[in-house]
């Protein structure tokens, strides 16, 4: 099939992908056609099956793509003292997140639109991240400086508690990411403390 006449994909892949994002986290993914992204995008809906086999394929690759970027973004601190590292993964998950609203609304919203096979991939990813946590707290536990009942149930509201910051969060309100960092790591710490 010939490319239309001023077009290139390595524009045209990435515009896609941005306005499906933006797309999907204003309106959700169900009410989200794919004439719409190419509306937004500015070519013919034939077009973007250029640039993914369907909505689906999109989907997963937008929310493949920001949990692969988080794990290879977060901090490796094994030989750091467990609330050192505490401290660096709230304040890294934070300020990742903060830039990325789109992306994480679409990553803890849009689960259930995936298909059981994409499901269970980002899940795993997910599965990852949530370890990277968890086996901190063990650490902690051991080193005698957290006490926790049960660490699965504590990484997941941390990070929940963490994630729900990108509701209310905007640049130039009045707390800056480096205030609130603060705050919620205290928070933190107060909540696993021995």
């Amino acid at each position: 099939m010939a490319r239309t006449t001023g077009s290139h994909s390595d524009i045209t892949g990435p515009r896609v992908r941005e306005a499906a994002l933006r797309l999907f986290a204003k309106g959700g993914y169900a009410a989200v056609s794919m004439r719409a992204i190419a509306a937004d995008v500015g070519v013919q809906a034939g077009a973007l099956y250029n640039y993914t086999p369907d909505k689906q394929t999109l989907l997963f690759d937008l929310m493949q793509s920001h949990m692969m970027d988080l794990l290879d973004a977060v901090p490796d601190q094994a030989d750091a003292p467990p609330e050192e590292r505490l401290r660096t993964f709230v304040e890294f998950h934070l300020s990742f997140h903060a830039d990325r609203p789109d992306a994480v609304f679409i990553a803890y919203m849009e689960l259930r639109n995936l298909a059981p096979d994409n499901f269970a991939r980002i899940e795993a990813l997910r599965r990852d991240y949530e370890d990277r946590l968890e086996a901190i707290l063990r650490d902690g536990q051991k080193a005698g400086v957290f006490e926790v009942a049960d660490t699965k149930i504590v990484t997941l509201a941390i990070i929940a508690m963490l994630t729900g910051v990108n509701t209310w969060f905007r640049s130039g309100g009045r707390l800056s990411l480096d205030e609130v960092s603060r705050q919620y790591w205290d928070m933190v710490r107060k909540a696993v403390a021995a």
